[in-house]
């Protein structure tokens, strides 16, 4: 039986896997003040905007009767997979239980599975683009969400961002130590935590050690190279992110690389020059 993999866009998908499996995607609400961004503007566009408001973007969840829409067109015998970014930063998930009840009330035939991943960009990237694979295999739905709860757990994500701008915009750090950390040109090391948080790993003194520091994390896992992903994703600035992407290479022949753009959602919180890897 056919299966059907949507997400949101907490997650940062490389386009050309949204086409090639399908995927669908439901979009949080971004605005700026008052006014709601199209989902599709692009991501320079966003980024460009974002720069210059004095105020960051907010976020919203989307309501239950967008992730309703989606599952109603889906075709009749097919089961849904919804994979969700994590529940401890944002409602998106029970936004998606709710239009699952919803739906199933409503007496449509296709089985759905609501998946809270723990995870977010890359590493919700990592979990969508490998369900979507293994979903023209799987024998059925139970079997993929056992693949995909296995993947989850054993998934680590990291990140770093040059800049505190939006972090203190957004309240989750005081313009004080702001200030503090930026003078003394302070870098966090950050790290997706197992219950889908974010932790601070470490502090280092400039970007250049911060990302070196991200890097050495790869080497404290084994990886199985003939069947291994890694996600990685910037926030606009693909240059840094293809010289890291050829930094991992050197010593760690992956498979694929799924590499990719923030786009608004975790942009917002990013802020420009963010890099994440999920492996």
């Amino acid at each position: 039986m056919p299966i059907k993999i949507i997400t949101d866009s907490g997650s940062d998908l490389p386009p050309e896997y949204v086409e090639q499996y399908d995927i669908s995607i439901v979009h949080l609400p971004v605005h700026f003040g008052h006014e709601l961004m199209p989902y599709d503007t692009d991501a320079k566009t966003f980024y460009a905007r974002m720069h210059e408001a004095k105020e960051l973007p907010t976020t919203a969840s989307p309501s239950p009767q967008v992730f309703l829409d989606n599952f109603k067109q889906v075709e009749a015998g097919t089961d849904i997979m919804v994979i969700c970014m994590s529940s401890n930063i944002s409602s998106t998930y029970q936004t998606a239980m709710i239009a699952k009840e919803m739906y199933e009330e409503e007496g449509h035939p296709n089985a759905i599975e609501i998946i809270d991943s723990k995870l977010f960009s890359g590493g919700l990237t990592l979990i969508v683009a490998m369900a979507a694979k293994w979903s023209l295999t799987a024998a059925s739905l139970a079997e993929l969400k056992d693949k995909v709860m296995h993947k989850v757990e054993e998934t680590t994500a990291y990140f770093t961002l040059d800049t505190l701008e939006n972090v203190i915009k957004g309240g989750r750090l005081s313009r004080i130590s702001g200030a503090v950390a930026s003078v003394l040109n302070i870098k966090l090391l950050l790290k997706i935590s197992e219950e889908g948080t974010v932790e601070v790993v470490e502090k280092t003194r400039g970007l250049p050690k911060a990302l070196s520091h991200l890097l050495a994390k790869l080497d404290q896992k084994q990886h199985d190279y003939e069947q291994a992903v890694i996600a990685i994703v910037h926030s606009n600035c693909e240059m840094l992110a293809l010289e890291i992407k050829a930094r991992i290479l050197e010593k760690h022949p992956f498979k694929e690389i799924l590499l990719s753009t923030m786009g608004p959602v975790m942009g917002t919180y990013a802020g420009q020059g963010g890099i994440g890897v999920a492996f």
